[in-house]
Formats: C-alpha cells, sequence, structure tokens
C-alpha cells in the first residue's frame, strides 16, 4: 500500500476471539481496516458498510456460514468473500463455494497463507479490474463485464463470482483454447495454493447453468490434457 492509498476495510466474522484476536492484528499489519463481528447477523448488518472483502467463518453460533454466505450475495453482490472452515471434506467446501464464496482457507491455516488470498481477491476486485468493462456477446450468451451479470437468451444467469470470472475469460478468448494454467492465473490468480479439482467443479457448475452438454458440448469444450474453449 502506497502512502496515498487508504486502508481499505475488511469484515472479519470470526465469534473465537483466539483466532480473532491475532487475525485481526494480522490484518491490520498488512494495511487492511479491520471490522469485527462475532455473528452472522452482525455480518449481514454491517457488510453493506463500505467494506472491501469478508472475511467469514462458518461456524457461527446464531447462522451457519454457508447461509451468512448466501445472504452477503444480496447484501453486497460484489465483495469477495473468503472462508474459513474447519470442515475439510470436499463436499462442505463445494457447499460453500457455491454459495458464493470466492476462496477458502481451511483451519488451522497460515496467517501469511491467508493474507496471499485476500490480496489476490481484493487486486481482482479492485479498480484496475474495471479496465475493459464491455459487454462481450457469443453465440447466444452475453456478459455485462462491468455490471457482472450475464444472460443466455433471454433468460439472466446467476452465477457465482468465480463463475462469472471463468465464463468471462473463456468468451474473450472463444474459438480458441486457454489453458488450465492461464485460468488458474487469471481466475484463481498465481498465488492459488489448492489443487485444479476446483476448477473442474466451477466448469461442471457453469456448464449446468448454461443448460450446456458435457458429452456434446454446445458452449465449452473441453481439450484434454490442455484447456478449455469457449465455442463460437
Amino acid at each position: 500500500m502506497t502512502a496515498t492509498e487508504q486502508p481499505r476495510k475488511v469484515l472479519l466474522v470470526e465469534d473465537d476471539d483466539g483466532i480473532a484476536t491475532p487475525l485481526a492484528a494480522a490484518l491490520r499489519g498488512d494495511g487492511h481496516d479491520v471490522l469485527r463481528v462475532a455473528t452472522g447477523r452482525d455480518a449481514l448488518a454491517r457488510a453493506a458498510e463500505g467494506v472491501a472483502a469478508v472475511v467469514l467463518d462458518l461456524g457461527l453460533p446464531d447462522l451457519d456460514g454457508v447461509e451468512v454466505c448466501r445472504r452477503l450475495r444480496s447484501v453486497a453482490p460484489d465483495v469477495p468473500v473468503l472462508m474459513l472452515t474447519a470442515r475439510t471434506s470436499e463436499a462442505d467446501v463445494v457447499v460453500g463455494l457455491d454459495a458464493g464464496a470466492d476462496d477458502y482457507v481451511t483451519k488451522p491455516f497460515r496467517l501469511a497463507e491467508l493474507l496471499a488470498r485476500l490480496r489476490a481477491l481484493l487486486r481482482r476486485a479492485g479498480p484496475e479490474a474495471e479496465q475493459g468493462a464491455q459487454v462481450l456477446q457469443v453465440q447466444d450468451v452475453r456478459v455485462d463485464v462491468g455490471a457482472r451479470r450475464s444472460w443466455r437468451g433471454p433468460d439472466q444467469l446467476e452465477l457465482a463470482p468465480k463463475e462469472f470470472d471463468l465464463l468471462t475469460l473463456l468468451m474473450r478468448h472463444a474459438g480458441t483454447v486457454v489453458s488450465r494454467e492461464r485460468i488458474m492465473e487469471q481466475v484463481w490468480d498465481t498465488n492459488w495454493f489448492g489443487s485444479t479439482k476446483t476448477l473442474d467443479m466451477h466448469v461442471s457448475w457453469l456448464r449446468r447453468k448454461l443448460g450446456d452438454d458435457a458429452s456434446a458440448p454446445r458452449y465449452i469444450t473441453t481439450v484434454r490434457g490442455v484447456g478449455l474453449r469457449f465455442e463460437r
């Protein structure tokens, strides 16, 4: 952060003081203004107060964190959400991502990793991400990049943030193959620490919402061993 930049407010939703206190200190040390709450209801009440990102524990005392994440999307649809979860099964993680989270860290976590993931989310959500905003149209699929809205024919698509970013990247390069490595770098950032299985899950969800058939794709074709192509 340069001397002219203002700290960006991060909403930290964590009821365990033993985790929240050092995490809040680390976030402040990384240049963020931290607003800490301990319940899901408080998180929903404070999310619209100009926060730049949300760090959300899924194990909250009043509301399930997945439900909080889902409701956050209606209160602050463009604010990136980083999940904290002790639920390590793939199914639990998928539920959280499908509810609208942008990324996740499993407990116990390393502070350096969490901060790197949060910085990556904020870079993609920052002013530089708005450059080149435009409307893309390929076949009957249309994406308004600036408004982060998308349609198939007359029907608006309800896409999670990563699904939207994936669709936008593929449509920008329609007709050509985008490698898995490039997708992970541009949609999940070069600091991505996890398995690329998350890409496969998001492709599956995106196909489902587009009404696409993986065995006879109309929109998204998998080029085995290389990457993905959005068909013209």
